[in-house]
Protein backbone atom coordinates (compact mmCIF):
# COMPACT_ATOMS: atom_id res chain seq x y z
CA UNK A 1 0.00 0.00 0.00
CA UNK A 2 2.84 2.35 0.79
CA UNK A 3 5.23 3.31 -1.98
CA UNK A 4 8.72 4.72 -2.24
CA UNK A 5 8.84 8.07 -0.46
CA UNK A 6 10.53 9.96 -3.29
CA UNK A 7 8.05 8.72 -5.86
CA UNK A 8 5.20 9.52 -3.47
CA UNK A 9 6.50 13.00 -2.76
CA UNK A 10 6.63 14.17 -6.35
CA UNK A 11 3.99 12.05 -8.07
CA UNK A 12 1.20 12.38 -5.59
CA UNK A 13 -2.09 11.83 -7.30
CA UNK A 14 -3.87 9.32 -9.54
CA UNK A 15 -6.64 10.34 -11.92
CA UNK A 16 -9.97 8.98 -10.72
CA UNK A 17 -12.62 8.38 -13.38
CA UNK A 18 -15.97 9.01 -11.78
CA UNK A 19 -18.76 11.45 -12.52
CA UNK A 20 -20.84 13.24 -9.92
CA UNK A 21 -23.72 15.70 -9.92
CA UNK A 22 -23.85 18.63 -7.54
CA UNK A 23 -26.18 21.18 -6.12
CA UNK A 24 -24.61 24.55 -5.32
CA UNK A 25 -25.82 25.70 -1.91
CA UNK A 26 -25.08 29.22 -0.81
CA UNK A 27 -21.72 29.51 0.96
CA UNK A 28 -23.21 31.83 3.56
CA UNK A 29 -26.08 29.44 4.29
CA UNK A 30 -23.70 26.52 4.78
CA UNK A 31 -21.59 28.38 7.28
CA UNK A 32 -24.28 30.45 8.97
CA UNK A 33 -24.36 28.17 11.98
CA UNK A 34 -20.66 27.29 12.13
CA UNK A 35 -18.68 30.49 11.59
CA UNK A 36 -19.44 32.41 14.78
CA UNK A 37 -16.49 32.34 17.17
CA UNK A 38 -17.73 31.01 20.48
CA UNK A 39 -16.27 31.93 23.83
CA UNK A 40 -17.53 28.72 25.41
CA UNK A 41 -15.32 25.85 26.49
CA UNK A 42 -13.87 23.22 24.19
CA UNK A 43 -16.55 20.78 25.37
CA UNK A 44 -19.28 23.12 24.18
CA UNK A 45 -17.38 23.71 20.93
CA UNK A 46 -17.29 19.98 20.26
CA UNK A 47 -21.11 19.86 20.20
CA UNK A 48 -21.30 22.24 17.23
CA UNK A 49 -21.10 20.70 13.75
CA UNK A 50 -17.76 21.15 12.01
CA UNK A 51 -17.61 22.04 8.31
CA UNK A 52 -14.79 20.55 6.25
CA UNK A 53 -14.16 21.85 2.71
CA UNK A 54 -12.12 19.82 0.21
CA UNK A 55 -10.22 21.15 -2.79
CA UNK A 56 -7.24 20.43 -5.05
CA UNK A 57 -5.08 22.41 -7.42
CA UNK A 58 -5.26 20.20 -10.52
CA UNK A 59 -8.30 18.56 -12.09
CA UNK A 60 -7.18 15.11 -10.92
CA UNK A 61 -6.84 16.41 -7.37
CA UNK A 62 -10.28 18.01 -7.55
CA UNK A 63 -11.62 14.69 -8.82
CA UNK A 64 -10.02 12.99 -5.84
CA UNK A 65 -11.84 15.45 -3.56
CA UNK A 66 -15.14 14.46 -5.18
CA UNK A 67 -14.39 10.78 -4.66
CA UNK A 68 -13.41 11.35 -1.04
CA UNK A 69 -16.62 13.25 -0.32
CA UNK A 70 -18.77 10.70 -2.15
CA UNK A 71 -17.27 7.75 -0.28
CA UNK A 72 -17.60 9.47 3.12
CA UNK A 73 -14.38 7.91 4.40
CA UNK A 74 -13.01 10.89 6.33
CA UNK A 75 -12.79 10.60 10.11
CA UNK A 76 -12.81 13.16 12.90
CA UNK A 77 -12.70 12.84 16.68
CA UNK A 78 -15.58 10.78 18.07
CA UNK A 79 -17.32 13.59 19.97
CA UNK A 80 -17.45 16.03 17.04
CA UNK A 81 -20.07 16.01 14.28
CA UNK A 82 -18.94 17.21 10.85
CA UNK A 83 -20.18 17.88 7.32
CA UNK A 84 -18.05 17.67 4.17
CA UNK A 85 -18.33 19.96 1.13
CA UNK A 86 -16.39 20.59 -2.05
CA UNK A 87 -14.90 24.02 -2.62
CA UNK A 88 -16.58 23.99 -6.04
CA UNK A 89 -19.96 23.81 -4.33
CA UNK A 90 -19.45 27.17 -2.68
CA UNK A 91 -20.73 30.29 -4.41
CA UNK A 92 -19.20 33.10 -2.40
CA UNK A 93 -16.96 33.64 0.61
CA UNK A 94 -19.01 34.95 3.51
CA UNK A 95 -16.28 36.15 5.88
CA UNK A 96 -13.32 38.29 4.85
CA UNK A 97 -11.06 36.75 7.50
CA UNK A 98 -11.59 33.20 6.23
CA UNK A 99 -8.69 31.43 4.58
CA UNK A 100 -9.15 32.02 0.84
CA UNK A 101 -8.53 28.75 -1.00
CA UNK A 102 -8.49 30.35 -4.47
CA UNK A 103 -5.90 32.95 -3.51
CA UNK A 104 -3.75 30.25 -1.97
CA UNK A 105 -3.98 27.83 -4.88
CA UNK A 106 -3.25 30.53 -7.46
CA UNK A 107 0.12 31.32 -5.87
CA UNK A 108 1.15 27.72 -5.02
CA UNK A 109 3.90 26.32 -7.29
CA UNK A 110 4.68 22.95 -5.73
CA UNK A 111 4.58 19.53 -7.35
CA UNK A 112 3.33 17.76 -4.24
CA UNK A 113 3.04 19.58 -0.93
CA UNK A 114 -0.06 21.64 -0.19
CA UNK A 115 -1.86 20.82 -3.44
CA UNK A 116 -4.72 18.94 -1.79
CA UNK A 117 -6.40 20.94 0.96
CA UNK A 118 -8.93 20.32 3.70
CA UNK A 119 -10.09 23.65 5.13
CA UNK A 120 -12.44 24.46 7.96
CA UNK A 121 -13.50 27.66 9.74
CA UNK A 122 -13.10 25.75 13.04
CA UNK A 123 -11.68 22.37 13.96
CA UNK A 124 -10.70 20.50 17.09
CA UNK A 125 -7.18 20.01 15.71
CA UNK A 126 -5.67 20.04 12.22
CA UNK A 127 -3.12 17.53 13.46
CA UNK A 128 -5.86 15.09 14.43
CA UNK A 129 -7.47 15.38 10.99
CA UNK A 130 -4.32 14.46 9.07
CA UNK A 131 -3.33 11.77 11.57
CA UNK A 132 -6.72 10.05 11.59
CA UNK A 133 -7.01 10.18 7.80
CA UNK A 134 -3.37 9.71 6.86
CA UNK A 135 -3.94 6.76 4.52
CA UNK A 136 -7.08 8.27 3.00
CA UNK A 137 -5.21 11.37 1.80
CA UNK A 138 -2.56 11.96 -0.86
CA UNK A 139 0.91 12.51 0.57
CA UNK A 140 1.50 16.24 0.90
CA UNK A 141 -2.13 17.01 1.79
CA UNK A 142 -2.67 19.99 4.10
CA UNK A 143 -5.42 20.70 6.61
CA UNK A 144 -5.97 24.36 7.51
CA UNK A 145 -8.29 25.83 10.14
CA UNK A 146 -9.19 29.41 10.96
CA UNK A 147 -9.87 28.48 14.58
CA UNK A 148 -8.75 25.48 16.60
CA UNK A 149 -10.30 24.46 19.92
CA UNK A 150 -8.33 21.32 20.78
CA UNK A 151 -4.87 22.16 19.49
CA UNK A 152 -1.95 19.88 20.29
CA UNK A 153 1.60 20.59 21.42
CA UNK A 154 4.55 18.99 23.15
CA UNK A 155 3.92 16.56 25.98
CA UNK A 156 0.22 16.29 25.05
CA UNK A 157 -0.40 19.94 25.90
CA UNK A 158 -3.65 21.32 24.47
CA UNK A 159 -4.82 24.87 23.90
CA UNK A 160 -7.37 26.99 22.04
CA UNK A 161 -6.06 28.79 18.95
CA UNK A 162 -8.14 31.85 18.02
CA UNK A 163 -8.57 33.52 14.65
CA UNK A 164 -5.61 35.44 13.31
CA UNK A 165 -3.27 32.46 13.50
CA UNK A 166 -2.04 30.29 10.65
CA UNK A 167 -2.96 26.77 11.74
CA UNK A 168 -2.04 23.91 9.45
CA UNK A 169 -0.95 20.28 9.37
CA UNK A 170 0.32 18.27 6.42
CA UNK A 171 1.41 14.73 5.60
CA UNK A 172 4.68 13.29 4.34
CA UNK A 173 6.55 9.97 4.18
CA UNK A 174 10.22 9.06 4.57
CA UNK A 175 12.26 5.87 4.48
CA UNK A 176 15.49 6.99 6.13
CA UNK A 177 14.95 7.01 9.88
CA UNK A 178 18.24 8.85 10.47
CA UNK A 179 16.91 12.07 8.93
CA UNK A 180 13.36 11.89 10.29
CA UNK A 181 14.29 13.88 13.46
CA UNK A 182 15.65 16.62 11.19
CA UNK A 183 12.29 17.25 9.51
CA UNK A 184 11.24 19.72 12.22
CA UNK A 185 14.38 21.77 11.54
CA UNK A 186 13.62 21.87 7.81
CA UNK A 187 10.03 22.96 8.53
CA UNK A 188 11.24 25.77 10.80
CA UNK A 189 13.79 26.87 8.22
CA UNK A 190 11.23 26.83 5.40
CA UNK A 191 8.90 29.07 7.40
CA UNK A 192 11.60 31.62 8.30
CA UNK A 193 12.73 31.71 4.66
CA UNK A 194 9.15 32.10 3.46
CA UNK A 195 8.60 35.14 5.69
CA UNK A 196 11.94 36.60 4.56
CA UNK A 197 11.02 36.01 0.91
CA UNK A 198 7.66 37.73 1.30
CA UNK A 199 9.30 40.71 2.99
CA UNK A 200 11.75 41.14 0.12
CA UNK A 201 9.14 40.49 -2.58
CA UNK A 202 6.76 43.12 -1.19
CA UNK A 203 9.37 45.70 -0.24
CA UNK A 204 8.45 45.72 3.44
CA UNK A 205 10.70 45.78 6.52
CA UNK A 206 12.42 42.45 7.12
CA UNK A 207 10.90 40.47 9.95
CA UNK A 208 13.80 38.67 11.60
CA UNK A 209 12.03 35.49 12.64
CA UNK A 210 14.51 33.13 14.29
CA UNK A 211 14.52 29.46 15.26
CA UNK A 212 14.67 28.38 18.88
CA UNK A 213 15.79 24.77 18.99
CA UNK A 214 14.17 22.42 18.46
CA UNK A 215 10.83 23.63 17.07
CA UNK A 216 9.86 27.18 18.08
CA UNK A 217 9.86 30.41 16.07
CA UNK A 218 10.77 33.69 17.78
CA UNK A 219 10.50 37.33 16.76
CA UNK A 220 12.17 40.07 18.79
CA UNK A 221 12.60 37.71 21.74
CA UNK A 222 8.96 36.57 21.79
CA UNK A 223 7.51 33.28 20.60
CA UNK A 224 5.52 33.76 17.42
CA UNK A 225 5.11 30.17 16.24
CA UNK A 226 5.84 26.51 16.77
CA UNK A 227 6.19 23.20 14.95
CA UNK A 228 4.91 19.77 15.97
CA UNK A 229 5.87 16.52 14.24
CA UNK A 230 4.39 13.10 14.91
CA UNK A 231 5.22 9.86 13.16
CA UNK A 232 4.32 6.18 12.92
CA UNK A 233 6.34 3.38 11.34
CA UNK A 234 4.77 0.83 9.04
CA UNK A 235 6.10 -1.38 6.23
CA UNK A 236 9.55 0.26 6.47
CA UNK A 237 8.05 3.73 5.95
CA UNK A 238 7.79 6.62 8.42
CA UNK A 239 4.39 8.30 8.12
CA UNK A 240 4.81 11.85 9.39
CA UNK A 241 2.19 14.44 10.33
CA UNK A 242 3.60 17.96 10.62
CA UNK A 243 1.74 20.72 12.47
CA UNK A 244 2.49 24.45 12.20
CA UNK A 245 1.11 27.32 14.25
CA UNK A 246 2.06 30.93 13.48
CA UNK A 247 0.69 34.18 14.89
CA UNK A 248 -0.02 36.30 11.82
CA UNK A 249 -2.64 38.73 13.18
CA UNK A 250 -3.34 37.39 16.65
CA UNK A 251 -1.16 39.21 19.21
CA UNK A 252 -2.03 37.04 22.20
CA UNK A 253 -0.30 35.83 24.27
CA UNK A 254 2.92 37.27 22.81
CA UNK A 255 3.02 39.08 19.46
CA UNK A 256 2.23 38.60 15.77
CA UNK A 257 3.92 39.24 12.44
CA UNK A 258 1.60 42.05 11.44
CA UNK A 259 1.77 43.84 14.77
CA UNK A 260 5.56 43.89 14.45
CA UNK A 261 5.22 45.26 10.91
CA UNK A 262 2.99 48.00 12.27
CA UNK A 263 5.65 48.90 14.83
CA UNK A 264 8.05 49.30 11.90
CA UNK A 265 5.67 51.88 10.37
CA UNK A 266 4.53 49.55 7.61
CA UNK A 267 0.92 49.55 6.42
CA UNK A 268 1.40 46.21 4.66
CA UNK A 269 -0.23 43.13 6.17
CA UNK A 270 1.03 39.63 5.54
CA UNK A 271 -1.72 37.23 4.49
CA UNK A 272 -2.00 33.61 5.62
CA UNK A 273 -2.58 32.44 2.06
CA UNK A 274 0.70 33.97 0.82
CA UNK A 275 2.65 32.67 3.80
CA UNK A 276 1.28 29.16 3.31
CA UNK A 277 1.97 28.93 -0.43
CA UNK A 278 5.47 30.39 -0.06
CA UNK A 279 6.17 28.08 2.86
CA UNK A 280 5.30 24.98 0.83
CA UNK A 281 7.38 26.21 -2.12
CA UNK A 282 10.37 26.55 0.22
CA UNK A 283 9.70 23.33 2.12
CA UNK A 284 9.41 21.20 -1.01
CA UNK A 285 12.80 22.49 -2.20
CA UNK A 286 14.44 21.89 1.19
CA UNK A 287 12.81 18.48 1.55
CA UNK A 288 14.23 17.43 -1.81
CA UNK A 289 17.70 18.43 -0.56
CA UNK A 290 17.20 16.58 2.73
CA UNK A 291 16.15 13.37 0.98
CA UNK A 292 18.93 13.37 -1.63
CA UNK A 293 21.82 15.06 0.19
CA UNK A 294 20.99 15.04 3.88
CA UNK A 295 20.89 18.04 6.19
CA UNK A 296 24.50 19.13 5.62
CA UNK A 297 23.77 21.50 2.67
CA UNK A 298 21.15 23.27 4.82
CA UNK A 299 23.23 23.61 7.99
CA UNK A 300 24.85 26.95 7.18
CA UNK A 301 21.50 28.61 6.49
CA UNK A 302 20.01 26.95 9.57
CA UNK A 303 22.80 28.24 11.82
CA UNK A 304 22.31 31.76 10.43
CA UNK A 305 18.67 31.55 11.40
CA UNK A 306 18.71 29.89 14.83
CA UNK A 307 19.39 31.63 18.15
CA UNK A 308 22.00 29.37 19.69
CA UNK A 309 25.47 29.55 18.14
CA UNK A 310 27.85 30.37 20.98
CA UNK A 311 25.07 30.24 23.57
CA UNK A 312 26.20 29.34 27.09
CA UNK A 313 23.80 26.95 28.80
CA UNK A 314 23.68 25.11 32.11
CA UNK A 315 23.35 21.36 31.69
CA UNK A 316 22.97 18.40 33.99
CA UNK A 317 25.25 15.39 34.17
CA UNK A 318 23.90 12.29 35.85
CA UNK A 319 26.22 10.18 37.95
CA UNK A 320 25.17 6.88 39.51
CA UNK A 321 27.25 7.62 42.60
CA UNK A 322 25.41 10.88 43.30
CA UNK A 323 21.86 11.38 44.50
CA UNK A 324 21.31 14.41 42.27
CA UNK A 325 22.88 15.43 38.96
CA UNK A 326 25.68 17.99 38.82
CA UNK A 327 25.30 21.16 36.75
CA UNK A 328 27.91 22.49 34.34
CA UNK A 329 28.15 25.29 31.81
CA UNK A 330 28.82 24.45 28.16
CA UNK A 331 28.84 26.40 24.89
CA UNK A 332 26.52 25.39 22.03
CA UNK A 333 28.35 24.82 18.74
CA UNK A 334 25.71 23.34 16.43
CA UNK A 335 23.86 20.09 15.83
CA UNK A 336 25.10 16.53 16.04
CA UNK A 337 24.38 14.02 13.26
CA UNK A 338 21.43 12.73 15.28
CA UNK A 339 19.87 16.19 15.53
CA UNK A 340 20.68 17.00 19.16
CA UNK A 341 22.76 19.96 20.31
CA UNK A 342 26.54 19.81 19.96
CA UNK A 343 28.33 21.65 22.76
CA UNK A 344 31.84 22.09 24.16
CA UNK A 345 32.67 22.26 27.86
CA UNK A 346 35.25 24.71 29.21
CA UNK A 347 37.78 21.88 29.37
CA UNK A 348 37.37 21.25 25.62
CA UNK A 349 35.26 18.12 25.99
CA UNK A 350 32.67 17.67 23.25
CA UNK A 351 29.20 16.57 24.30
CA UNK A 352 25.68 16.05 23.01
CA UNK A 353 22.79 17.75 24.81
CA UNK A 354 19.42 16.04 25.26
CA UNK A 355 16.24 17.40 26.89
CA UNK A 356 15.39 15.62 30.12
CA UNK A 357 11.78 15.10 29.05
CA UNK A 358 10.28 16.96 32.01
CA UNK A 359 10.80 20.65 31.29
CA UNK A 360 8.53 22.60 28.96
CA UNK A 361 11.50 24.81 28.08
CA UNK A 362 14.09 22.54 26.49
CA UNK A 363 16.90 24.77 27.73
CA UNK A 364 15.97 24.32 31.38
CA UNK A 365 16.46 20.60 31.48
CA UNK A 366 19.35 19.66 29.23
CA UNK A 367 21.29 16.50 29.99
CA UNK A 368 24.87 16.11 28.80
CA UNK A 369 26.10 13.00 27.02
CA UNK A 370 29.83 12.74 26.28
CA UNK A 371 30.91 12.25 22.68
CA UNK A 372 33.90 10.11 21.71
Amino acid sequence: MLVNTLRTSFHCFLSLHHSFSFTRPSYSNIFSRSLSVATASANMESQRPVVLVLSGKSESEKEFARSLKENSTLKITDDVKFQTYLHSEMETQSEKDEFNIDTYMNSLETKCFGRFILWSPRLPSTQDIVSLNFFQLPIGSVCIADLQFKGRGRSQNTWESPKGSLLLSFTMQMENGHVVPLVQYVVCLAMTEAIKNLSIRNGIPLLDVRIKWPNDLYLNGLKVGGILCGSTYQSKIFNISVGVGLNVDNDKPTTSLNSELQKLNSDYKLQREDITSTFFDKFEHFFHILIHQGFQPLKELYYKTWLHSGQRVIVQEKNQEQDSPTENVVTVQGLTSSGYLLAIADNGERCELHPDGNSFDFFKGLVRSKLA
